[in-house]
């Protein structure tokens, strides 16, 4: 087994060095500029349109709202990404993998606009609303199906089974920790149990449909994450007077001024950049396919929206455990997990606090199990519409959670690591000539919001664009067109 993960670690170092950091990176800023800088320039009509309000599906109940789209990458997003990854990002890349993931944040935003938009526009109609993503506007866009197909496999994987398997994991080690409080054990029979219990509520909603998950999504997303932000800054409150030498340290650490780990500048950045994508996901493919079931009036407002979720993960959820850690004089060089974090809510706030983490994170993951399994049945629609194959996934995805229960940290994350990295780049790859058709909807926004308007879009006007299934003069104000059933 260590082989197999040193193995993985250096297949991922290189991986990440020399291919996926720059490409992400060039790119990231070719479409800041080309944009306008619309990740921050638009940041008040991102809140403007989240409020935007859904049609009617074929089958007579409401599609997904942006809202409702929001909260699906959201739960997929918000999870062990913020509060495990971050801890480890801390804990093998000292404090300066913060500003990386906070510069990472700032730029890529950008690259999130992009493919949120473009899956807005080549989404397709289903009976219960939209359904769409990267595989999509490959095929439709780029006229490229072997490039959508091998897409669709790689998200399946990486979300489905590799990021479940994740944030099983990390359900568990939560667990232990607040159970190895009460002096119970915290062996393989407490992993079996949460794994089993895992598996049960589950499958529950995932048999429910995607509207299941919308609906437990933003119920349970914007409440625990909440809960989570005040505990963080009553951790801030309580040390208000180091803050300013914890902004030092991030800052130093970040370019080698100050150096933590064996590594420095190096094992910042990469430490930061990894668990920064692994936590805000823009660029990887992955927040496009819940983007592309809302039900909106224009591409663009939901490219928006999908942009300030990478906001709303990084800059506020993830600093805030970020500060939580590092206001406690954290132990670096050293793969943690979510125990770092419950340690530093326990020396802050007592131990009552090890126990509300291991609600929160319990109720994030959870979320984030159902938000990556519905990345990988949207994607597996692509591929084949079979009832039966749905259901083998579905069964497929519940051993994946049971086993990740079981499996080692480090192995999980190294091999989280490489599927997203795989997955990033083939979609990085199909945004490069795709990204001037979401820059043309961004002005055909932007022009009707100068005239005062709420923008809707029309295909016609833009006779260039081909493959495009919706957005028809003859369809609703949402995009469907009239002659769907």
């Amino acid at each position: 087994m260590d082989a197999l993960n040193d193995g993985i670690v250096t297949l991922n170092d290189a991986f990440w060095t020399y291919l996926l950091i720059p490409l992400l990176g060039l790119l990231a800023v070719y479409f800041t500029v080309r944009s306008g800088l619309v990740q921050v320039r638009m940041l008040p009509e991102m809140f403007r349109v989240i409020r935007s309000q859904p049609g009617i599906a074929p089958d007579g109940k409401k599609e997904i709202s942006s809202f409702q789209a929001f909260a699906i990458s959201a739960a997929a997003r918000v999870g062990t990404g913020n509060i495990v990854g971050v801890g480890v990002a801390i804990a093998l890349g000292g404090p300066g993998a913060v500003f990386w993931m906070w510069l990472m944040a700032m730029v890529v935003g950008a690259a999130a606009f992009v493919e949120s938009t473009l899956a807005q526009l080549y989404k397709v109609p289903v009976s219960t609303g939209f359904r769409g993503g990267p595989a999509y506007y490959m095929l439709h866009g780029l006229k490229q199906r072997w490039m959508g197909v091998l897409f669709a496999v790689v998200i399946t994987v990486t979300f489905a089974f590799v990021f479940n398997s994740v944030q099983a994991n990390s359900i568990v080690g939560s667990i232990s920790g607040s159970a190895a409080a009460f002096g119970f054990d915290t062996g393989l029979g407490l992993q079996l149990a949460v794994g089993a219990a895992l598996v049960l509520i589950t499958g529950l909603v995932i048999f429910g449909g995607v509207r299941r998950i919308a609906h437990v999504a933003q119920t349970l997303v914007p409440f625990m994450a909440i809960v989570y932000i005040l505990l963080g800054l009553a951790v801030v409150a309580l040390n208000v007077e180091r803050v300013p030498q914890v902004f030092a340290d991030i800052f130093a650490s970040a370019f080698g001024a100050k150096e933590f780990v064996a590594g420095g500048i190096g094992a910042a950045i990469m430490n930061g950049m990894r668990r920064g994508m692994f936590s805000n996901e823009a660029g990887m493919g992955s927040a496009p396919n819940a983007g592309a079931t809302a039900s909106v009036s224009h591409p663009v407002k939901q490219g928006l929206v999908q942009t300030l979720g990478v906001y709303f993960d990084t800059l506020l959820v993830c600093s805030v455990t970020a500060f939580i850690v590092l206001l406690s004089d954290p132990t670096y060089g050293e793969t943690a997990g979510v125990a770092m974090t419950q340690n530093a809510l326990e020396a802050n706030l007592g131990g009552w606090a090890v126990h509300a983490l291991t609600i929160i994170l319990f109720l994030l993951a959870f979320t984030s199990v159902l938000g990556n399994y519905y990345y990988g049945e949207s994607n597996l629609a692509f591929l084949s519409a079979k009832p039966g194959v749905m259901t083998g996934f579905r069964v497929i995805v519940l051993v994946m959670v049971f086993v990740g229960a079981l499996a080692p940290l480090d192995l999980l994350w190294n091999m989280a690591d490489v599927s997203m990295g795989v997955m990033a780049t083939i979609n990085l790859i199909s945004l490069a000539p795709l990204c001037g058709i979401a820059f043309l909807l961004l002005k055909d926004y932007t022009d009707q919001r100068r005239q005062g308007l709420d923008p809707v879009f029309r295909r016609e006007k833009y006779p260039q664009l081909t493959g495009v299934q919706c957005w028809g003069s003859e369809s609703d104000e949402h995009g469907r067109p009239a002659t769907t059933s």
